[in-house]
């Protein structure tokens, strides 16, 4: 009989720099997240203090401490692919620029897209109730698989169908990379196809044809034309912007093309639904054959909620917008006010040398704790 092999053990307690190296050493780009998950679960269902469940490469641990409020703390598993370039530093198994663990800038996928955030929320799960503390709010603590995928296979999209009465809070935070600044709502994002029709004919006598790519270029003029706005949204100033992302056409070196696709990214402030965001799309191309691929709404802020102005005031920086789409706009749909706040630089995301400085991730860690259980 084969006997499944026993999860691997994560020590919690350790420094919390530390354990981010541990958690990278985790190959988990997006669908291979079973490893560390059984890691996360293991060392989640040893501590008595939380109720724990899974759903396939997800878990949720929920204190029941009866408090009158719940804040959810979430995070992924999953990375992007590894680096590809021969000698990136930002790969699996992790490694400390200085030589020592725990000292100075810690380079590997995922230090800050974001196994930093995911220790930060294993680190304060297994120390929330250290030296006598009691935390003044029940807490949920959220781990999921596939974010850095398309939607559909999203592991909080999965737990929302399945667990959706698990998931219900007063405040949510994720923990993405924001710089340890408190980064309100996000951008919705969409996507378009223009498409333009011409008709085929031997280059060497291209009078014969209509050049469909020929055709595409006002599409092209009127995006380079275009001024994205900037809206303030309860305080925020969200950046829009609108962008050609891919062409395809034509079929060989001597063929005029019949057809050309342009795609079409919109990142529109939370002010707007995605029909809204269309419909400003489709009046800009007015005359052109338009379809909508893929959309997801952003989310508002919500900084005036009690427990969101008191997060803000425990970190003490001035809250800023999130750009770029985040599930904070999930949390949204529930109902739920949701922030952005973690460990390292979002503009290292996805880089060849992802990095973060120990002290950002142990800084991060304070905060949260000391808010939590003041």
């Amino acid at each position: 009989m084969t006997l499944n092999p026993a999860p691997a053990l994560l020590d919690l307690r350790q420094d919390v720099a530390v354990l981010t190296a541990a958690l990278i050493d985790f190959n988990s780009v997006s669908g291979n997240e079973t490893e560390l998950a059984d890691a996360v679960e293991s060392a989640l269902r040893a501590i008595p203090a939380y109720t724990v469940t899974r759903d396939g490469d997800a878990i949720i641990a929920r204190t029941e401490l009866g408090r009158s409020e719940r804040v959810i703390l979430a995070g992924h598993l999953d990375t992007v692919p590894l680096p590809t370039v021969e000698g990136s530093l930002g790969t699996v198994p992790a490694t400390w620029e200085s030589g020592v663990p725990g000292e100075g800038i810690l380079y590997g996928r995922g230090t800050t897209d974001m196994k930093g955030g995911v220790a930060v929320q294993l680190a304060l799960a297994a120390t929330l109730f250290d030296d006598g503390r009691q935390p003044d709010k029940d807490v949920t603590f959220v781990f999921y698989d596939h974010e850095e995928v398309e939607a559909v296979k999203s592991g909080l999209g999965r737990l929302v169908r399945n667990h959706g009465d698990l998931l219900q809070g007063d405040f949510a935070i994720l923990l993405e990379p924001t710089h340890g600044t408190v980064e309100g709502g996000c951008n919705g994002t969409s996507r378009f196809e223009a498409t333009t029709i011409g008709e085929t004919a031997h280059s060497a006598r291209a009078w014969m044809g209509v050049n469909a790519i020929h055709a595409a270029a006002p599409i092209l003029a009127r995006l380079a034309a275009y001024e994205p706005q900037t809206i303030n949204v309860d305080g925020l100033d969200y950046r829009e912007s609108l962008n050609a992302v891919k062409i395809n056409g034509g079929t060989a070196g001597n063929v005029i093309p019949d057809r050309c696709v342009v795609e079409i990214n919109y990142r529109f402030a939370p002010d707007k639904n995605p029909d809204q965001a269309e419909a400003i799309v489709r009046d800009l191309l007015e005359g052109f054959d338009v379809v909508r691929t893929d959309a997801a709404a952003g989310a508002r802020p919500g900084l005036n909620h009690p427990a969101a102005a008191s997060f803000v005031a425990a970190v003490g920086a001035e809250p800023k917008p999130k750009y770029g789409w985040t599930d904070v706009a999930r949390f949204s749909e529930l109902g739920i006010p949701a922030v952005n706040f973690g460990p390292g630089d979002p503009l290292l995301a996805h880089k060849d040398n992802e990095h973060v400085d120990a002290d950002a991730i142990r800084e991060c860690l304070r905060a949260l704790r000391t808010w939590l259980a003041p």
